[in-house]
């Protein structure tokens, strides 16, 4: 658990109303989250797309749900149902910022679109992700990333020139458009302070793939070449791929002269940085195919973990190639310390730390990721507090959620 003192996170006090599922918006969600704002993760009565997204599961649960779902509170709310729907409009009337990635124009017929969300609650910046935009011809598109990998060209980047095209091992323009979301989100938030006024924050996956395709995409854009598939090579670099050891590959990456010639040097190969088919990267680049198998000599006489050593010493960069578990376990063997337990006892959930460090407002994980509709009886009497009563709920103890926005300027009057 951190050690963080609550209310000291950067975001503390903000309410989150999160009508998004899946990986977009529930991982911008838990990032805002994780910074200290209030998220209420609002589910259908059937739950998150991803709690049934299994193998594999930890003690039942999908760890996909698990992944990105922390430091929030759910509630399931039934839209076709006519009180639900109130209860809705009510917290995205009371919240600071609304994420949602519904098709786009999928929630205006429960009076939960932008518009009519700000004409209730006009400081409200509301974010929408989607697949391909809203304009007429986008807006009708399916947004799943495997899509947009197609779509949008990454595929024909990612596999050998003989191979098929692959997609990326992870969803990685959801998680990015997720991020983007984020930025948005803060951008817009920055503005709100000055300007008392919200504002609707859109992306789409499809544009967050061609910014951060960055530069093949301006291989195209500025160049007129399009990129094509180079396996694990860079099509502007060498060396910049696995080379192979005694046993095994390593990744060298030689970003410019300096390194190159202290990787010759290291490999014991010295001249080979004053060939001028080689000197210059433009000329390495060029000259790939004969200069591949002259390293390939040199590596091939020690281990993977033996020239990882003296390389890196060297100052030149480079890594052994490791599944995930590798990977957390160097994280944790240089001290970044990338696995936070969240929760206590039998409800702890080991989790991926927080990728920002900050010095003065640091991370808390506070709730482990919940069950379905797990506060809703805390949220739904919440919402009803301040004023008429929305619905029937039991009397219940509500923790740490704000008074309605009626009540908050009232506040902000008295003092």
């Amino acid at each position: 658990m951190s050690a963080a003192t609550p209310g000291r996170e950067p975001l503390a006090g903000l309410l989150v109303a999160d009508f998004s599922r899946v990986l977009a918006g529930p991982y911008a969600t838990m990032l805002l989250a994780d910074l200290g704002a209030d998220v209420v993760k609002v589910e259908s009565p059937a739950g998150d797309d991803t709690r049934a997204w299994t193998p594999p599961v930890r003690d039942g649960v999908s760890t996909y749900y698990l992944a990105v779902n922390r430091n929030k509170r759910s509630v399931a709310l039934d839209l076709k149902d006519d009180d639900d729907v109130v209860l809705a409009r009510e917290l995205a009337a009371r919240a600071d910022v609304m994420i949602e990635n519904f098709k786009p124009g999928g929630l205006t017929r429960f009076g939960l679109d932008y518009d009519a969300v700000a004409a209730a609650n006009p400081g409200v910046v509301y974010a929408s992700i989607s697949g391909f935009g809203t304009t007429e011809r986008g807006r009708v598109l399916p947004g799943y990333d495997l899509i947009v990998q197609a779509m949008s060209g990454l595929m024909s980047l990612t596999g050998a020139p003989d191979t098929e095209p692959f997609r990326s091992g992870i969803s990685v323009f959801d998680v990015m458009a997720g991020m983007h979301a984020t930025i948005g989100i803060l951008a817009a938030l920055n503005g709100r302070s000055t300007s008392g006024q919200g504002q609707h924050v859109e992306v789409n996956l499809l544009s967050s793939a061609l910014s951060g395709m960055v530069n093949q995409t301006s291989a195209y854009v500025a160049g007129g070449v399009v990129p094509q598939r180079m396996g694990n090579s860079h099509p502007s670099l060498y060396p910049y791929e696995p080379i192979p050891c005694a046993d095994g590959e390593l990744i060298i990456t030689s970003g410019n002269n300096v390194q190159f010639r202290r990787l010759c040097e290291v490999i014991g190969a010295p001249e080979l940085a004053d060939d001028p088919r080689f000197a210059r990267n433009e000329d390495r680049t060029v000259n790939r195919a004969e200069l591949r198998p002259l390293l390939i000599e040199r590596l091939q006489t020690r281990t993977t973990m033996e020239w990882f050593r003296d390389i890196i010493a060297a100052g030149v960069p480079c890594g052994p190639i490791n599944d995930v578990a590798g990977g957390v376990g160097f994280a944790t063997e240089i001290g970044l310390d990338p696995v936070v337990e969240v929760g206590d006892g039998e409800a702890m959930v080991p989790s991926v730390r927080h990728p920002i460090t900050f010095s003065g407002t640091p991370v808390d994980y506070r709730l482990p990721p919940p069950g379905l509709d797990e506060h809703g009886q805390e949220i739904r009497r919440w919402l009803s507090v301040g004023g008429e009563r929305l619905v029937d709920a039991p009397p219940v103890e509500v923790v740490a959620l704000r008074p309605s926005r009626d009540q908050r300027d009232e506040e902000a009057g008295d003092e």
